[in-house]
């Protein structure tokens, strides 16, 4: 899918805006949108489910919606002749769908994370007989250009037991602040994530001036790999919905998105950190349940081979 992008950045777009908002507000004879709307693409038979951000009056005819993925990781707009209201019976059966497939993924990863736990203690008791141990997950600060996005990512890595502190941080930012903000806050895994878009005039997938906001990853990671080399010291994963997933590994990621150049699920990057996070040190990460463990799977996400960031410590304390 590739739709056309909004400059949140543009001066143009804030400069146009006042000269038209409250100039053309006539009605015309297509279904009325207005910001808030749960919508669909006709033109893409509905595949996703966008929020209207906002309504940009362009011209008399051609009024445009500023859309957000409600679970995918874009931000677009369309003409609002293209889009359709959801109605209440459908968006509740997108968001049981929603649940569900959701549900899995935490249903899998709890799973995992128990028997990882018992099987270190475990090999450390064999040796040692004792099972007195406390247990130190990786640290995750993770930077994200959406606030909603955020929340929901923040409220899932709380479920999941995984110590992380989230900042939003617009895209356009992400280069100039990131390495304040690993000095701070000195994670293990740091998440670099917002929205991305492959531009609807791009002519080759390679080149990261094809893609709205992969360039600002690209030196996102490049200033946060300055301070600190190692990629088993600091594990990175960046990228957004249909990112350039080479030249995000190239500038020194752990992991990225997209191979496939598609949408990604906003939860994928949590669920990347969280096994990073539960991974013993002495392991490297297991790429193909890595993956599995995802909502897009290897399509949206991949990466290389990454030691694990759980430790265990002896002994608790009283």
């Amino acid at each position: 899918m590739c739709l056309r992008p909004y400059f949140l950045s543009s001066p143009f777009v804030g400069i146009f805006h006042i000269m038209v908002v409250g100039r053309v507000k006539e009605a015309w004879s297509m279904e009325t949108i207005k910001q808030g709307d749960i919508v669909a693409r006709r033109s893409y038979q509905g595949d996703v489910f966008f929020k209207v951000v906002e309504v940009l009056f362009e011209d008399q005819s051609q009024p445009v919606a500023i859309l957000k993925g409600l679970d995918v990781r874009l931000l677009a707009d369309a003409p609002l002749s293209d889009l359709r209201k959801v109605a209440p019976g459908e968006l509740r059966s997108y968001k049981e769908n929603l649940l569900k497939r959701n549900a899995a993924c935490f249903r899998h990863i709890s799973q995992r994370q128990r028997l990882v736990r018992q099987q270190v203690v475990c090999e450390v008791a064999v040796n040692d007989g004792d099972q007195d141990f406390f247990e130190v997950p990786g640290k995750v600060l993770h930077l994200d250009g959406d606030p909603d996005y955020l929340d929901f990512c923040l409220s899932a890595y709380k479920q999941l037991g995984v110590m992380a502190e989230g900042i939003k941080v617009p895209e356009e930012q992400q280069p100039e602040r990131v390495v304040d903000l690993i000095q701070k806050h000195a994670p293990d895994i740091l998440i670099l994530t917002g929205h991305d878009a492959l531009l609807k005039e791009a002519r080759s997938l390679s080149d990261p001036k094809s893609y709205r906001n992969t360039p600002f990853f690209l030196e996102a990671v490049k200033a946060a790999r300055r301070l600190q080399p190692s990629r088993d010291d600091l594990v990175i994963f960046a990228g957004a919905c249909q990112s350039n997933f080479e030249a995000i590994i190239d500038a020194g990621a752990n992991y990225a998105s997209a191979p496939k150049r598609v949408l990604i699920h906003c939860l994928d990057p949590v669920f990347i950190a969280e096994e990073v996070a539960f991974t013993p040190v002495s392991r490297f990460v297991d790429l193909r349940e890595l993956i599995s463990s995802t909502i897009t799977g290897k399509a949206g996400i991949g990466g290389i081979e990454t030691r694990g960031k759980f430790r265990l410590g002896f002994p608790k304390a009283s």
